[in-house]
């Protein structure tokens, strides 16, 4: 079975740089925090390869369609395994994937918050293998969320020493 790293070598994935926030802009926490057998991930955004926040910006269901918020949480995804991949040295390091919590920045009317955040879902499966990547998810809509970025997603991971 290949590894995570393998597999996204193989999917020609490219994992981002460090998230650059917008000027003047002081993010006072980390990105990973390990605690004993588990990495507890916060809140990430869109990322461009670059660490700059990705296009488009708005609300998912007004400015974005579903297809684009879904390939909004896949880019989510790759800027959590990035910060993931610097944190614990290697991705082969998680045993499991616990929890994921996504947040869609939703139009007024807007329900299809599981559509949009299966973007982050199913990268999470294609590198990990359905059983390590198996996790439990909730896909919540919000009013705004920072820099009317469309998606945000935190996660929690169990890992081996």
């Amino acid at each position: 079975m290949p590894t995570a790293e393998q597999r996204l070598k193989a999917l020609g994935l490219t994992l981002p740089q460090p998230v650059k926030p917008p000027p003047g802009v002081v993010l006072p926490f980390q990105f990973v925090r390990v605690h004993g057998h588990r990495a507890f991930v916060s809140g990430h955004g869109p990322t461009n390869t670059d660490g700059a926040l990705a296009r488009p910006l708005g609300k998912v269901g007004r400015d974005l369609d579903v297809a684009q918020g879904a390939a909004a949480a896949r880019l989510v995804g790759l800027a959590v395994l990035g910060s993931l991949q610097r944190a614990l040295g290697s991705l082969d390091r998680i045993t499991a994937w616990t929890r994921v919590f996504g947040m869609v920045n939703s139009a007024p009317g807007f329900n299809l918050q599981p559509a949009v955040i299966n973007g982050f879902s199913d990268l999470i499966l294609e590198v990990f293998g359905p059983e390590v990547g198996a996790h439990a998810r909730s896909a919540v809509g919000m009013a705004e969320l920072p820099f009317d970025i469309p998606v945000e997603i935190e996660a929690e991971v169990e890992i081996h020493p």
